[in-house]
């Protein structure tokens, strides 16, 4: 069973207290964009097998966001953190560097 930490309310929670949000860190697309380029926000996604970025909802705690890196084929979770940032954290980017070293 996946078990993520929400980063903030501290609890571990099991997925059947999670809903997933997809890939993490799109470029979002508005209404001045291009056919193609909304086309491919809604649709076109890596599906990778190893480290993946994803959004993750609390939905049955503090309703609250999150991203979350872990490993597709082994369920591995690597970290979460605030959705608010960009791009993970520098020890979650170290752990995935390590993970991809092996």
């Amino acid at each position: 069973m996946l078990i993520l930490t929400c980063p903030y309310c501290g609890i571990d929670a099991d997925e059947t207290e999670l809903a997933p949000g997809g890939e993490a860190h799109l470029k979002r697309e508005g209404p001045d964009s291009s056919d193609d380029a909304f086309e491919a926000y809604l649709f076109a996604r890596d599906n990778v097998r190893g480290i993946h970025l994803e959004r993750w909802r609390h939905a049955y705690g503090c309703g609250k966001w999150f991203l979350a890196a872990r490993d597709t084929a082994t369920l591995e979770v690597l970290g979460t953190y605030s959705a608010q940032t960009s791009e993970p954290p520098a020890e979650i980017r170290t752990r995935i560097q390590e993970r991809q070293a092996r």
